[in-house]
């Protein structure tokens, strides 16, 4: 017998069990799917940043790097987006069987079984370089290296199962999809109406038990032409073959897509994205028992499975591709600033094109810096679900947020379709990333507080767990050890918060030999103020707080925020402390300091239990929550790194396809008129000097070099070929063009007479038709 726990311990644990729901089964396979990582160090309020730190940075193999430099180098190379994408609204077949034989449909399929057996970090490299050629390409070669069977069969298969569907994927005999969504059921998979029943059928031949599978899918990518598709569904044994009752929950089965009774084939149209995506249908397809994935062992496992396999995506793919969005985004405005003149000057020079230069830049840096830092983690063998439902929400929303800054910049040339245009594909696909592998609202709202309460608190789930213990024993002496502790922790956390509050961070924790100190104490203070913060939300509110999204959001705002800054400095140590790139963290940390102190406010503000929210104002805040901004000064500088050929600039956005084997390629142009307008800087500066405008006079009166002359004239017809935009012939675009032809005749005469801006017209003219 305990006194504490009989007498003090029991009355808080009968009112925490009437106020928590109970975890349900689904919920907690949820929870469990996954690792904890560094999440768990920010919920504990006082992280060591040293550990992060001698977290190793993630690298390729020499293998991985000739695969960079030949096979990805050749398949960039290889796709025209253009024509893909308003001709053909596919990737060409040499293209399908390019990737086919060099294997980019097995990256993450381990050699034994035929494939490339890559790190996380190259399968994210490929995808990055990918798709800044062509989202398409991108997508294409994402998703069966993360949503499909390939990484569930190596997860859960069974050895049968590896063996024989591991090399086909491989080697791009099999194309895999995955079947979650369906019409009723996206962000909430739990209500899927996708049934499978336990029953008797005949399968060649001979009566079998298996599944009798009814489903609707949509949204599928490579759905239209995948050979397997792994099928998410609900499970029943209404005659209980099984011996397991009736209700076998969410199950995932391998199913040949010409299985009888599948359909498939019919294409959605992602906003003019014309990845392979679609609907598959099945009206009682039966299939043996040896389909499920993992065969009866992982029957009603499927959640798990789901979770798995988004945790992939949200922490790969989808950080790859926005990596490769901002830093395009960010090299191409640089470039295009300094190229594009209005009022005889550079738009680059006007500091209202600056803000929006300066936050893509820094963009680029941090998703990045986040990128390569969750990655390390995935090639150690975590596999934080909550860091990456972090990554998937704050890497397309910043890549979100480049884009329409590159669109700005650009102006009309962003705007008009056309061979010319480098911006647009990018732009039409922001939705995409932004909608799949879990809807950002819901990410943000439910997912990334939500869960990580739950999943990386060091005593939030032990606690949960032991209230939902049927054996209230048991349950009580599970709960009483945990609450104890974690009052304890709470309370280490309110000294934390104080001293560091009360001192200005300055008595904050820093990694010794830390080249940026004061950050780092920042960052302390705030973890410090989050976990105290936190316990006070969870305390004052309970189950509750599910409900609180919006204090549930700012909440896993602050945790982000913690986790992309820790990102920013540990990259600025890794690339060896460059001083150069020190404008670029002081941004980042000024910016994300902000973003924070929002934040805090707007859960402060709003807590309902006001004596929480003062208790944390005067122990964490007492003189305000620090707000730093970025100077005008610093804002420019960022701008500049975008504007100037350096060094810097190329390891702020390395990787990038700038259009190397094609002839014509809109983004060679631009990087090439770049150079000509930065060397020829010089020597305009020469003609301002002398007062002379006109190259020929300067030429004539000895200002310029005939040498000179002709790089200005090289200028001159670089510039010209970037700036201008594409236009087709009215017919070529519209089918009811002729309803047109009162104009007048000599009018339309002229304009056909007149000569081309550009002789590529009427090579565009197939490609239009296709419209």
């Amino acid at each position: 017998m305990s006194f504490r726990r009989d007498y003090v311990t029991a009355p808080i644990f009968n009112w925490a069990s009437s106020i928590m729901p109970p975890i349900s089964e689904t919920e907690q396979e949820a929870i469990n799917a996954g690792t904890v990582w560094w999440d768990g160090a920010l919920f504990t309020g006082n992280p060591d940043w040293s550990e992060l730190l001698a977290m190793p940075k993630a690298k390729l193999s020499a293998e991985e790097q000739a695969f960079m430099d030949g096979e990805v180098a050749q398949l960039c190379a290889l796709v025209d987006d253009w024509t893909l994408n308003w001709r053909d609204r596919d990737l060409a077949k040499s293209v399908w069987d390019f990737m086919r034989q060099k294997k980019f449909f097995g990256m993450i399929i381990p050699k034994e079984h035929g494939g490339l057996g890559f790190s996380n970090y190259a399968h994210s490299e490929v995808v990055r370089t990918v798709s800044s050629a062509s989202v398409v390409a991108g997508v294409t070669v994402m998703v069966p290296n993360s949503l499909g069977p390939g990484e569930l069969l190596m997860h859960f298969g069974t050895d049968e199962q590896r063996d024989y569907w591991l090399p086909r994927l491989a080697d791009g005999r099999e194309i895999p999809c995955f079947g979650l969504t369906s019409p009723h059921a996206g962000s909430d998979a739990a209500a899927m109406t996708d049934t499978g029943v336990v029953e008797y059928g005949m399968w060649k031949g001979k009566k079998t038990l298996g599944v009798r599978l009814n489903f609707h899918k949509r949204y599928i990518t490579l759905g239209p032409i995948a050979t397997v598709m792994g099928l998410a569904f609900k499970m029943r044994d209404p005659e209980n073959h099984l011996g397991r009752g009736e209700e076998l929950g969410i199950t995932v089965a391998l199913l040949p897509t010409n299985t009888p009774g599948v359909s498939h084939g019919e294409r959605h149209i992602p906003l003019f994205t014309f990845f392979q995506n679609g609907p598959l249908y099945g009206k009682d397809v039966f299939v043996p028992l040896d389909h499920i994935l993992g065969g009866e062992a992982q029957i009603g496992q499927g959640w798990t499975m789901l979770m798995t396999a988004l945790a992939a995506g949200r922490s790969i793919s989808l950080p790859s591709q926005s990596a490769a969005s901002a830093a395009m985004c960010a090299r191409a405005s640089g470039a295009y600033a300094r190229v594009r003149t209005q009022f005889n000057v550079p738009i680059g020079l006007f500091e209202g094109v600056q803000v929006p230069l300066a936050e893509m830049a820094a963009n680029a840096y941090l998703i990045d810096a986040a990128r390569r830092l969750t990655l390390a983690a995935l090639d150690q063998g975590h596999r934080p679900s909550v860091l990456s439902a972090i990554m998937k929400y704050h890497a397309t929303e910043r890549m979100r947020r480049s884009m329409t800054h590159a669109m700005d910049v650009h102006g009309g040339k962003g705007i008009i379709e056309g061979p010319r245009n480098y911006l647009a594909a990018g732009y039409r696909s922001v939705p995409v990333g932004i909608t799949v592998e879990g809807a950002n609202i819901l990410t943000r709202n439910l997912m990334i507080f939500g869960q990580g309460a739950i999943r990386s608190h060091p005593f939030m789930l032990k606690e949960l767990l032991a209230l939902s213990d049927q054996d209230k024993k048991r349950g009580l002496d599970a709960f009483d050890d945990a609450f104890w502790k974690h009052l304890g922790h709470a309370a280490r956390n309110a000294g934390r918060a104080f001293l560091r509050g009360w001192s200005g961070s300055l008595l904050g924790p820093a990694p010794d030999n830390a080249a940026m100190p004061r950050y780092w104490k920042r960052l302390s203070r705030h973890a410090a103020a989050f976990a105290l913060t936190a316990d006070l939300a969870l305390l004052t509110l309970g189950g509750a707080l599910k409900r609180k999204e919006m204090l549930s959001a700012r909440l896993g705002d602050i945790l982000a925020e913690l986790y992309l800054l820790g990102a920013v400095l540990k990259r600025f140590e890794d690339e060896g402390r460059q001083e150069e790139d020190r404008p670029i963290v002081d941004y980042l940390m000024q910016q994300g300091e902000s973003r924070i102190a929002a934040a805090f406010r707007g859960v402060l503000d709003n807590l309902p239990a006001r004596w929480a929210a003062r208790l944390v104002r005067l122990l964490a805040f007492p003189f305000g929550v620090p707000d730093p901004v970025p100077s005008d000064r610093l804002t420019t500088r960022l701008a500049e790194v975008l504007m100037k050929p350096s060094a810097q600039r190329d390891r702020l956005t390395p990787g990038l396809y700038l259009g190397q084997g094609h002839a014509e390629h809109p983004v060679k142009d631009l990087e090439e008129a770049f150079r000509l307008v930065v060397e020829a800087a010089p020597v305009e500066k020469k003609m301002r000097e002398a007062r002379v405008r006109e190259v020929q006079e300067a030429f004539e009166k000895g200002v310029i070099s005939d040498a000179e002359r002709e790089l200005l004239a090289r200028v001159e017809e670089a510039v010209e070929k970037v700036v201008a935009v594409d236009a087709f012939p009215m017919e070529d675009i519209s089918p009811i063009a002729g309803q047109h032809k009162r104009q007048d005749r000599g009018t339309r005469k002229r304009a056909r007479s007149a000569p081309s801006r550009s002789g590529e017209a009427r090579a565009k003219r197939e490609t239009v038709k296709g419209l």
